[in-house]
């Protein structure tokens, strides 16, 4: 059932969630570990292009004595055409980790090629999370706008994380933030192809729904403000997604929010189903 958020309930329900936050976690914060810059491609040392070698690195944030904490992987948003590595304030000290992952952007780089540095950084926090404390099995995936799209992407289109032996199904939770569900529209610029000339291609999250795919919360702003039609793009992904038999898929219209707005009050929502999955899959 799609569910609908107006400002006022969403302020009811922060406060419930950072009450829920602070008995979960307790009293007192974890002050988080940062590491910086790492390249995030197996092999640098066979990789001569500098391009990749600049982009293709990520940055993590993860807590403190604790062990198999969850893994939030983050994509930035800005079309695929801007934007840098990130690790959103929201998700500071929250018991989790959090991967802040660049790529490389267009017109520079052309699809496939965000979406295989994508697949790579995913790929990197399932071989090597383990050695910061956290578990393999409670790694998430989010992002915001372009950012949601990759995310989204190789998750559902597994044929990029199993480049690198990894299972799309692995993945604990897809949480894209008002998440392109077409073909971006930079990648249909690439072909000559309006923003406004709806696609659904390889290219698209809508193209590879499946029934066995992870768990998947898809949040928008307030469709009346959203960028493009990017509720309505989300709305038929989650009608598409249930068709095909996926039992978890879910929809949240956060009204009166816009695009770029949308993503604060969507953090405490991400937490929540970070911290309800992961009881699900430890139990």
């Amino acid at each position: 059932m799609r569910q609908k958020f107006s400002p006022q309930h969403i302020s009811r329900l922060l406060m419930m969630i950072a009450f829920v936050c602070i008995s979960f976690h307790g009293f007192g914060q974890q002050t988080g570990t940062r590491k910086n810059n790492i390249f995030y491609y197996p092999d640098s040392n066979s990789i001569s292009d500098s391009y990749i070698k600049s982009q293709c690195r990520l940055d993590i944030y993860y807590p403190k004595n604790v062990k198999n904490f969850a893994t939030v992987v983050w994509f930035h948003g800005g079309g695929i055409t801007g934007g840098h590595r990130e690790i959103p304030a929201a998700l500071l000290d929250k018991g989790v980790a959090v991967i802040g992952v660049g790529y490389r952007l267009s017109p520079k780089a052309k699809a496939p090629a965000y979406l295989e540095d994508a697949a790579a950084a995913v790929a990197w926090a399932f071989k090597h999370i383990a050695t910061y404390g956290g578990s393999n099995k409670l790694i998430f995936v989010s992002g915001h706008s372009a950012g949601g799209y990759l995310g989204a992407m190789i998750s559902l289109d597994k044929q990029y994380l199993a480049k690198y032996k990894v299972d799309a199904n692995d993945i604990a939770g897809v949480i894209p933030f008002s998440g392109q569900a077409i073909t971006h529209f930079t990648v249909r610029q690439e072909m000559g192809i309006k923003d406004i000339q709806p696609t659904i291609d390889r290219y698209a999250p809508l193209y590879h729904v499946r029934s066995d795919a992870p768990p998947m919360l898809l949040i928008t702003g307030d469709r009346e403000m959203e960028l493009l039609g990017r509720y309505e793009e989300n709305a038929y992904l989650n009608r598409m997604m249930k068709l095909a038999g996926h039992k978890t898929t879910r929809l949240f219209e956060l009204q009166g929010f816009d695009h770029g707005g949308m993503a604060q009050p969507a953090f405490p929502l991400l937490l929540k189903e970070v911290g309800e999955l992961k009881k699900l899959i430890l139990k």
